[in-house]
C-alpha cells in the first residue's frame, strides 16, 4: 500500500477513535454536570463505572475544622495524611476521610485538595491552584479502574485521583502539582510534629461513623470493587505496593516489609517501619491489622509517594515493573 494511503487511513482511524471517545456522553451526565464540556475527553466513557453514589453523595469537606494534635486521643498506630508544607504540619485522619474521600483546605497560604479512595488506598494531596485559579474538588460518584474520579466546581472537568489529571470536560489533560505527604501512623505523625500541628476534627462527630470501617476486610478481597481490566501477574491484586507520580515502577510493600530499606535507580529511598493500620481490614480502624509505615526520600528530603494496591499501578502503568 502506498505511503499516502497509509497516512489518510491512520488519520482517518485516529479520528474514528477520537469520536468514539468524546460523542458518547449520556445525557443524565449532562444533567447532572450541565458546565462540563463532554466533547473534549481523553478515556472513553464506556470505562466509567457508577460507584453507588451520585455526584456529591460522598460529601467533600469544606472549610475545614482542626486541633491542636496536642489536644487530641487518637489510637497510636491509626493512619493519617501527614502533610508539611510553609513550615506548617497538618494531619487528616482515614477515620475521616474514608467518609468523605476529599478535603479542600489550605496551608499556610496554598490552597490544596487532600483525597483518600479507599478502594485504591490511594492518599494523594493535590495543589488545587491551576493556571491563575484556585479549584474546589468534589466526588462524582463515578470510578475508572476503580479509582475516584473527582469534579471541580469551577468547571466540573473530570479528574482521575490516581493521576491528578483531567480526563473529561474543558481542563482535559491537565495534570494537578502532588504536594509530598506521608501515609503514616498517628504516633509518627506527632513524633515529627510540632506544638502547633492541627488535625482535621468532625464538624459534627455523629453525621458519621467516624473511626469504623465501611469496607470490612477489602483488602483481603479476591478482586477489586467495578474493575474489569487486567490484572498483574505474580501478586495478589490488592497487594499493597509503592510507587511515586512518575509511575515508572513499584515496590511490593511485602519487599520493603523484609528488607526495610529500598533504593530505586532515580535515587528515591523507601523506608518501612511497623506500627500502621490497615483502614481496610477490621470494622474498627484501630484493630486492623499492622501494615506498617512507608517513607519515601530523595537527597534526605521528602517526596510525593503512593501506596495503593497492585491492581491500581497496573491499571495506570500496565509496562512498568513491580520489583517483588
Amino acid at each position: 500500500m502506498c505511503k499516502s494511503c497509509v497516512t489518510v487511513l491512520a488519520f482517518v482511524f485516529s479520528l474514528l477513535i477520537t469520536f468514539s471517545v468524546v460523542a458518547q456522553a449520556p445525557e443524565s451526565w449532562k444533567r447532572e454536570f450541565p458546565k462540563n464540556n463532554f466533547s473534549k475527553s481523553s478515556v472513553a466513557f464506556s470505562e466509567i463505572f457508577s460507584g453507588g453514589p451520585p455526584r456529591d453523595g460522598i460529601p467533600s469537606i469544606e472549610n475545614p475544622k482542626f486541633e491542636l494534635a496536642s489536644q487530641l486521643t487518637i489510637p497510636d498506630t491509626e493512619p493519617v495524611i501527614g502533610v508539611f508544607l510553609n513550615g506548617l504540619y497538618k494531619a487528616y485522619p482515614l477515620r475521616i476521610m474514608t467518609w468523605h474521600e476529599i478535603v479542600n483546605d489550605e496551608i499556610g497560604g496554598t490552597p490544596i485538595t487532600v483525597t483518600f479512595c479507599p478502594l485504591c488506598n490511594a492518599a494523594i494531596v493535590f495543589d488545587r491552584r491551576l493556571e491563575g485559579r484556585v479549584l474546589d474538588f468534589g466526588t462524582t460518584g463515578r470510578l475508572r479502574n476503580s479509582d475516584l474520579i473527582m469534579y471541580d466546581r469551577q468547571t466540573e472537568t473530570f479528574w482521575q485521583q490516581a493521576l491528578g489529571e483531567g480526563i473529561i470536560g474543558e481542563l482535559t489533560g491537565k495534570v494537578l502539582k502532588i504536594i509530598p505527604a506521608r501515609l503514616e501512623s498517628w504516633k509518627n505523625f506527632k513524633a515529627r510534629a510540632d506544638a502547633k500541628a492541627e488535625v482535621l476534627v468532625p464538624k459534627w462527630p455523629y453525621i458519621r461513623r467516624y473511626g469504623e470501617n465501611p469496607y470490612v476486610s477489602y483488602d483481603d478481597a479476591s478482586v477489586p470493587f467495578l474493575y474489569d481490566g487486567s490484572m498483574p501477574k505474580g501478586i495478589k491484586a490488592l497487594q499493597r505496593v509503592v510507587t511515586t507520580p512518575a509511575r515508572k515502577y513499584a515496590y511490593s510493600i511485602a519487599r520493603l516489609r523484609r528488607e526495610k530499606r529500598v533504593t530505586a535507580n532515580d535515587g528515591t529511598v523507601f523506608t518501612w517501619t511497623p506500627g500502621q493500620n490497615s483502614a481496610l481490614d477490621s470494622f474498627v480502624i484501630a484493630e486492623g491489622k499492622d501494615v506498617g509505615n512507608v517513607v519515601a526520600t530523595k537527597v534526605g528530603k521528602d517526596v510525593p509517594y503512593f501506596v495503593e494496591f497492585a491492581f491500581v499501578f497496573y491499571a495506570f502503568s500496565p509496562s512498568a515493573p513491580i520489583h517483588q
